[in-house]
């Protein structure tokens, strides 16, 4: 077997994998990935058809992959939903992901939602994102769970609920602490900062928020 075809092998297993991935950025990379692969390959031992093919899916996952990264921060695509502790769909939401959640939040549990101020990120009908966060005093909003579905796990849909500061400001709050023991946590990149093991948002209007 020599380079070239190696090369059309490779790129055949980078579309099977993309296809296994759940998270939607990386299924598009990867597969965008293979397709270019498949290209020269394709080209060079001038099988045009899977040429125009692979030209073809490589369009379609550029288009895709500049929507996704040109709306990951858009408050027009990602919307927050507050809903009450004792939700039903909040409940079904938790319960279908939760052994996902016991993998990226473990120090979480649902059955202590009694108190709690509840968001849903949404896109359109889809959920996908989960922040739970109830009073722990002293002007503090202790968030238990910052939540992202699978398909979404590369983006940052909790950003929305802080980046709305009046949800946590209009109760009280001058400071949102991240959840404890938070696994791959993001949110030195969305304005907090590092406190010991935990990660701090002063809200507007809080004195550590107006002497920055």
């Amino acid at each position: 077997m020599n380079w070239l075809e190696l090369a059309g092998w490779a790129g055949s297993a980078l579309l099977v994998w993309s296809l296994l991935q759940t998270r939607i950025l990386r299924l598009r990379a990867l597969n965008l990935v293979g397709c270019l692969v498949l290209i020269g390959y394709n080209t060079a031992v001038q099988v045009w058809p899977m040429v125009g093919l692979n030209v073809v899916l490589a369009v379609i996952n550029v288009w895709y992959l500049r929507r996704l990264l040109t709306t990951r921060h858009d408050d027009q695509t990602y919307q927050v939903v507050e809903v009450g502790a004792d939700d039903a769909f909040l409940a079904h939401t938790l319960r279908v992901h939760a052994g996902d959640i016991a993998r990226f939040n473990p120090g979480f549990h649902s059955g202590q939602l009694t108190g709690r101020s509840a968001f849903l990120v949404v896109r359109a009908d889809e959920v996908v994102g989960v922040v739970l966060a109830h009073d722990a005093g002293d002007g503090v909003a202790q968030v238990d769970l910052d939540y992202v579905t699978p398909p979404f796990r590369d983006f940052t849909p909790g950003e929305f609920v802080y980046r709305r500061s009046s949800l946590f400001t209009d109760r009280g709050f001058r400071r949102v602490v991240s959840p404890p023991g938070m696994v791959g946590p993001y949110y030195l990149r969305i304005g907090f900062r590092r406190d010991g093991q935990s990660y701090v948002l002063d809200l507007p209007g809080s004195a550590a928020g107006d002497a920055g």
